[in-house]
């Protein structure tokens, strides 16, 4: 388990969740099972930080994932099975499809590019230029994708710019 990504997905959950889910607190709590479809073509990405947001609020949750990072996926395919607790499903739904929709475009993007230079000596870098907070989150998807990390920060090497 990445530690950044436990801290992203904890920030994500008290972000969404507050308080509580008050409609979640609705419902009865009982053992359900639910499936994860993408809807169009893509490659995923984003795969342990929805996991861990699911895990987080029911660690006996069980996730069996169909796909991995990084792998291109058609429209209206099974990513994952869950079977958990209703009411940890229901709340970490939107903070885990968040991730993976998010990473999950990264990655798509990525891939679309550097499959146009894939003839070619040329790298597609990405940029610090990222969403604060994710920005390793963001940094994976490029990489899982094909696409090469320049830098994570201002801190791991020198850049001159005119």
């Amino acid at each position: 388990m990445n530690n950044d990504f436990l801290k992203i997905v904890d920030l994500a959950l008290a972000e969404d969740l507050g308080a509580g889910d008050v409609s979640a607190s609705l419902l009865p709590d009982e053992q359900v099972s639910a499936t994860i479809v993408c809807r169009e073509s893509a490659v995923i990405c984003g795969i342990e930080l929805a996991q861990l947001a699911f895990k987080t609020l029911d660690s006996d949750l069980k996730i069996t994932w169909q796909v991995k990072d990084g792998e291109l996926v058609n429209s209206n395919q099974i990513l994952a099975v869950l079977s958990g607790s209703s009411r940890a499903i229901i709340s970490a739904e939107r903070v885990a499809l968040n991730f993976l929709q998010t990473l999950s475009a990264v990655a798509t993007q990525t891939k679309l590019l550097s499959d146009k230079i894939i003839h070619t000596k040329a790298q597609l870098l990405d940029t610090r230029k990222t969403l604060p907070g994710l920005r390793l989150a963001q940094k994976y998807a490029v990489k899982c994708a094909g696409g090469v990390n320049h830098r994570l920060g201002l801190y791991d090497c020198i850049m001159l710019k005119e």
